[in-house]
């Protein structure tokens, strides 16, 4: 049985794994802790690190903004795998808007209780939800703190990263509206899988996981 530690992404808690099997697991949620103003995704995951006691040769999991934490864990304490689900492993894998936000930054205009409660126009990028995840997507968007919201959108933006941690595994889909697989390497693509894939898709990614997860 392995330690895996399985980490949300932006606007979401760990409920977004509620159809991932990881039952035969020692699994560990990693829950959003308030960051300081000056924090980067780099020191952001070292606070995770000390607050969860992440162990030298376990599991993280992280999707989305998840993914890119779970990145910067690995390169502080050495990880048996990493594995990143709708996410980027590299700063030279994010999208082109990125570079528009950066010299356009709209996003600092948009409060963090404003993006709260913008569920209804944030879904369709995410992609299709059946009614149950849909709720939930909501509730946990709703769920987010406003502060956190705000540092992230701009730690995001300012990541810069070309470091690969050993043993990372990578999964995204191809209709994903957030992160353009064709910009990714070395990743396993899922047919037809959006952003919001480890829901709608995850029997596919269970799959994908199972060999991942057994292999030594």
């Amino acid at each position: 049985m392995s330690r895996i530690y399985i980490i949300p992404g932006l606007g979401a808690d760990t409920r977004i794994y509620k159809n991932i099997d990881l039952h035969d697991h020692e699994v560990i949620p990693i829950n959003w802790i308030e960051p300081g103003k000056a924090d980067t995704l780099a020191s952001y995951a070292q606070k995770l690190m000390y607050q969860y006691n992440i162990k030298p040769d376990s599991i993280v999991i992280g999707n989305s903004l998840g993914g890119m934490l779970a990145v910067e864990i690995a390169k502080i304490v050495p990880m048996k795998k990493v594995i990143l689900i709708s996410s980027i492993k590299t700063s030279d894998e994010a999208p082109g808007y990125f570079s528009f936000f950066r010299n356009v930054p709209i996003q600092k205009l948009i409060s963090g209780k404003l993006m709260t409660s913008m569920g209804p126009m944030i879904r369709p990028v995410f992609g299709g939800m059946a009614k149950g995840d849909a709720r939930v997507f909501m509730e946990m968007l709703k769920g987010t703190s406003p502060v956190f919201i705000e540092w992230a959108m701009s730690a995001i933006l300012a990541w810069k990263n070309d470091i690969i941690p050993p043993n990372t595994y990578h999964i995204t889909g191809d209709k994903d509206l957030v992160f353009d697989y064709k910009k990714i390497k070395n990743a396993t693509i899922v047919k037809g899988g959006t952003h919001i894939m480890i829901f709608d898709k995850a029997a596919e990614i269970n799959k994908l996981l199972k060999p991942i997860l057994y292999q030594q």
